[in-house]
């Protein structure tokens, strides 16, 4: 569960890519105190760009079957990226004063838009569902997994001619695609799609959100993280206050079908996939009642942000899979702190960069 990555404890063992150092490393353990180090780190495999030259290896520790639920209390906080924070976490020192004035200036005016936008359907979603809770699930969740879908249509086309590669990306995009299908299964099971106007209102916003996202990704795949992040975020607050509400109530319903199946199935590969602040096995939910169906949907939603977060800074993102399972074991192999993919960037930062670039002398 999110929540339950604030008070989890992990050791990392920082490695470099040389053998020689790879021998010479040291055991660390660090504890993450809040939400928002732990939003701001991708923490598996190194980072081929030049400014990250080491590669970072994570083990953390299993959830016990014995171990205490998480209780709502303790929930993530949702807190929208800024852009300082884009801008520090690149690691990117500006040429000039003027060009770091203009990139902040893009990435403020971006974020409003996005900002403007969520509010919008915000308000819309409100007037519409103030007394249907499920039914705006259901919209929500029908919206929500859009924009993975639109990702992978623009990195599936670079990759077609050729352009840019991002392997991790679209396996990172299609599990969080494969999770958000399934919160809109739980939410038709729960019957949030009884009425045909939700199922018209839901699919048509779908469709228009599918285009403008893909549009928006072309020109600055930034400005389409932190509007999908902003999406999230809007989805876990709505859980959040809804298992605050009715969280007694839920105790007492059973959990739907298809919610055991996929939070305690066997294979929960993709499951872990799309949880890019953690490694792998480390969250493995208990499935009772609905209240913990949705303390998981709730969860899953700000495992998203994360992750959405993480991919507003270039090159910022791997699967989790990609680290070697137990980072005990010496590696011998160079080639693993490698990934070779270039970097995707929209028609936004290259014509910041070309403005930025000071001409040849």
């Amino acid at each position: 569960m999110a929540a339950a990555t604030l008070s989890s404890t992990v050791s990392a063992i920082p490695t470099s890519c040389s053998s020689s150092s790879l021998k010479a490393r040291t055991l660390k353990t660090s504890a993450f105190s809040s939400s928002s180090s732990l939003c701001s780190l991708n923490r598996f495999p190194c980072n081929p760009i030049s400014a990250r030259p080491s590669c970072s290896r994570v083990h953390a520790t299993i959830l016990q079957d014995e171990e205490e639920k998480v209780v709502v209390e303790e929930s993530f906080e949702f807190k929208a990226t800024t852009s300082d924070e884009v801008k520090a976490s690149s690691g990117e020192a500006s040429e000039s004063e003027p060009s770091s004035d203009f990139e902040k200036w893009v990435i403020k005016g971006e974020q409003s838009i996005n900002v403007f936008l969520t509010d919008t359907v915000i308000k819309v979603l409100d007037t519409l569902y103030h007394d249907r809770d499920y039914a705006r699930f259901f919209v929500l969740e029908t919206i929500a997994r859009v924009p993975y879908f639109a990702f992978m249509s623009v990195l599936h086309l670079y990759e077609t001619f050729g352009w840019w590669r991002r392997r991790d990306y679209l396996k990172v995009h299609f599990a969080e695609s494969w999770n958000e299908m399934h919160h809109l299964l739980i939410m038709e099971e729960l019957g949030g799609n009884a009425w045909w106007f939700d199922r018209f209102l839901a699919q048509h916003i779908a469709v228009v959100y599918y285009f403008m996202t893909v549009f928006m990704y072309l020109i600055s795949p930034r400005m389409a993280y932190h509007f999908s992040e902003c999406v999230e975020g809007h989805a876990f607050s709505t859980y959040d206050k809804f298992i605050k509400a009715e969280g007694e109530n839920l105790k007492k319903l059973p959990a739907p079908e298809v919610a055991v199946k996929y939070y305690t199935g066997g294979d929960l590969y993709l499951f872990d996939e799309f949880q890019t602040s953690r490694p792998p096995n480390s969250r493995r939910p208990k499935i009772e009642n609905l209240f913990d169906v949705f303390l998981n949907v709730r969860d899953d939603e700000a495992e998203h942000c994360k992750t959405m977060k993480a991919c507003q800074t270039h090159g910022n993102l791997f699967s989790p899979h990609s680290i070697v399972e137990d980072p005990l074991d010496p590696v011998e192999d160079e080639s693993i702190c490698v990934s070779p993919q270039t970097d995707s960037e929209g028609i936004v930062d290259c014509i910041t960069k070309s403005v930025a670039t000071k001409p040849a002398e």
